[in-house]
């Protein structure tokens, strides 16, 4: 299929611009109508790396995509019918054209799962498999309603993870900043005039002028420095295995937002542990997707162990107790589920949990931050200050005398 970007109107006399995926011309005019719009103009894309099934669609599209389903198919609208009206309503241009595609998929004979699976970076696989289950078992409406409460608490999660590094590290450049400005600026005028003075310096004062003159003379290997280790540390995760785990390790392991961190990935696998077995997904089938899920390489790498483990007989609370990085609140939580058959309402009781204690954490942890970076900068000013007054002060001694 190729890329066209067209020109067309809408019912109301709205132009509309966009991109889209056709077989040819017609097609191309025929998927337009669909969505609702008369074609003006069009012209194909050459070489364009454009593709619908690359497309990103955000949380908030997805969490009105899944309600607005739920309440129609509750009041019996079949799917199509639904997916229709959503397409008329909704803003998004891009995400219009994948419910379209949707809309054709289905048409010619897919499954409302099978027309999803297209759109593995938008619909992901526990949101494909989800609803493939509720196909199957006719309780889809019930699947919707799930989805909708899960994409809500995994945009909440995902707000408050960045809560941990955005704060923190707006701070940290405004003292950075701080600091950099007594280097370079002032401490170099005020020890000018101590060394102009003839008076001995001493060892704090010396000091501060090597750092000084660092920071002054190699301040564009202090710019530099963060951003290549950054995007050196991500060259490495992204093309060496072993560089992928060692980093990821450390994520779990680094003070203190590691343990936060191991919590955020706990809630997100339990969650959606117990979303997927809910609905009838095997026990195999839902530890194998939070593989891919937790985004960390050292947990998918303790879950594929579970999972073999599984496979060879062993009981589901010792598989996962082998590992040894999941903690006892966890394991029991199985265990109790288990030993109960409900495995699913325990997981929801988990998730429940770290969801409330990464909150409670992440609002720790922002309150030590503050008064921490309040101390290191006093704790700079402090140093800056005994190292050029305290000469200063015992030149004006001299004179007096």
């Amino acid at each position: 299929m190729a890329a066209f970007e067209y020109k067309a109107v809408d019912s109301h006399g709205k132009t509309v611009l966009g991109r889209i995926e056709a077989s040819n011309d017609d097609d191309l005019e025929l998927r337009l109508t669909r969505m609702g719009l008369d074609l003006i103009h069009f012209k194909p894309v050459r070489n364009s790396s454009f593709s619908l099934r690359r497309s990103r669609v955000g949380r908030p599209e997805l969490v009105t995509f899944c309600f607005h389903l739920e309440q129609l198919t509750k009041a019996g609208v079949p799917i199509l019918d639904s997916l229709r009206d959503l397409r008329d309503s909704i803003d998004n241009q891009r995400f219009r054209e994948v419910i379209s595609s949707l809309i054709e998929d289905i048409e010619g004979g897919k499954t409302f799962s099978q027309a999803l699976a297209a759109f593995p970076t938008i619909f992901g696989p526990v949101f494909v498999s989800l609803i493939a289950a509720g196909e199957e078992s006719g309780t889809l409406t019930v699947v919707l309603e799930r989805l909708t409460e899960s994409i809500k608490w995994q945009d909440e999660l995902a707000s408050q993870t960045k809560k941990i590094v955005m704060y923190p590290a707006f701070v940290a450049v405004i003292v950075t900043g701080v600091i950099v400005f007594l280097m370079v600026y002032l401490v170099p005028q005020l020890v000018g005039f101590i060394q102009n003075m003839g008076q001995s310096i001493p060892v704090q004062t010396r000091a501060l002028i090597l750092v000084s003159e660092f920071i002054t003379q190699y301040w564009y290997v202090l710019l530099v420095s963060p951003f290549a280790i950054f995007f050196g540390l991500r060259f490495w995760a992204r093309y060496s295995t072993n560089g992928r785990y060692q980093i990821d390790r450390l994520k779990l392991r680094l003070l203190p937002v590691g343990p936060i961190y191991q919590k955020i990935l706990l809630a997100r696998f339990t969650s959606n542990f117990a979303l997927l077995y809910k609905a009838g997904v095997t026990v195999l089938d839902c530890i194998r997707m939070g593989e891919t899920l937790v985004g960390n390489s050292v947990v998918a790498e303790a879950l594929q162990r579970v999972r073999r483990q599984i496979g060879e007989g062993v009981g589901l609370t010792t598989s996962f107790e082998n590992t040894g990085l999941f903690p006892p609140l966890v394991l029991r939580m199985i265990k109790v589920g288990e030993s109960s058959g409900a495995l699913d309402t325990s997981l929801e009781n988990v998730s429940y949990f770290y969801n409330r204690d990464v909150r409670e954490s992440i609002e720790r942890v922002q309150t030590m931050i503050e008064p921490t970076l309040t101390l290191i900068l006093g704790a700079m000013l402090g140093w800056v200050m005994m190292s050029v007054l305290g000469p200063i002060y015992d030149i004006l001694g001299t004179i007096t005398k």
